[in-house]
């Protein structure tokens, strides 16, 4: 299968696209870069020049494409209107994407977040949430589930998709530590936030390209939840930090989804894709940050 694929230098992007080509199929990567073409290019995809909102890119993309896997988002997180950029751009995007692949029955694999849900974990059949700082990104998922012509799937990641100690919500936490000089948590740190390791990831993406239905939600959940202050707590000693509850103000705008418990659930996802992790969990991978 040719793959068009955005996103996929990124942490998660670079383990999709090795985890594509190690399993016979060919990859187009959108890079919005120089230096983004030249990695993709060095993965052994094909780069195709353009950024999410160069929407005639992404229709040229698809046009050659087999199947499209969308990952790419700005990750701008310096304010609330910063944030909302980058949810509608990704939004018209995958609307975009969307209405080139429609009536054609080719795979659209999407990026999603696992959603909240209160009092248990959540799991594949609870819906996007469509509210909070990042609904827009959840309604625009939730358009792709529904699209005529197109086997439409979306992998939710959890709060933190980690790589060598590197990535997601505890990346994050990583470098507020760093810049303020204390690993802090928000609230008393008993909220649980899931994980998954990046190459695992990539392989539950490659199984939705491949076999996932269309209109179905998966969970790339290694660890269904791990405390904040266990995740804080790491974080300190790796870099020689005291460890400490801080205000949720001291995230941003993603103050109030760092003091939310979130754990989830990937029992559906694991028995019907088969699915299994087998990379280090969370905690045992933040021993890799580097003082």
């Amino acid at each position: 299968m040719r793959v068009f694929i955005t996103g996929g230098t990124g942490l998660v992007g670079s383990a999709v696209v090795a985890e594509l080509l190690g399993h016979g199929h060919s990859v187009l990567a959108l890079a919005r870069s120089e230096s983004s073409a030249q990695a993709a290019a060095k993965a052994g995809a094909e780069p195709i020049r353009g950024g999410l909102a160069d929407l005639d890119v992404l229709r040229a993309g698809c046009a050659r494409a087999d199947g499209v896997v969308h990952l790419a988002f700005g990750n701008d997180f310096s304010g609330p209107e910063a944030l909302a950029r980058c949810v509608a751009e990704e939004g018209a995007a995958l609307a975009t994407l969307g209405s080139e692949l429609a009536g054609s029955d080719r795979p659209l694999v999407t990026v999603s977040g696992t959603p909240w849900v209160a009092g248990r974990p959540s799991t594949e059949a609870d819906p996007a949430p469509t509210d909070g700082p990042v609904g827009g990104r959840g309604r625009s998922v939730t358009a792709v589930l529904g699209l005529a012509g197109v086997r439409g799937s979306a992998v939710r990641l959890p709060r933190t998709v980690h790589n060598d100690g590197a990535g997601g919500f505890a990346g994050l936490l990583t470098g507020i530590a760093r810049r303020s000089g204390v690993s802090g948590y928000p609230g008393d740190g008993t909220q649980r936030w899931p994980a998954v390791h990046a190459l695992d990831a990539a392989v539950l993406f490659r199984l939705a390209l491949e076999r996932a239905p269309a209109g179905t939600c998966w969970h790339a959940v290694a660890d269904e939840g791990d405390r904040v202050r266990d995740i804080a707590a790491v974080i300190g000693r790796r870099l020689g930090l005291p460890v400490e509850p801080v205000p949720a103000e001291t995230f941003g705008p993603l103050g109030p989804i760092f003091a939310t418990d979130q754990p989830s659930s990937s029992a559906h996802t694991r028995q019907v894709l088969g699915w299994a992790p087998k990379h280090p969990s969370l905690l045992a991978d933040l021993e890799n940050i580097r003082p």
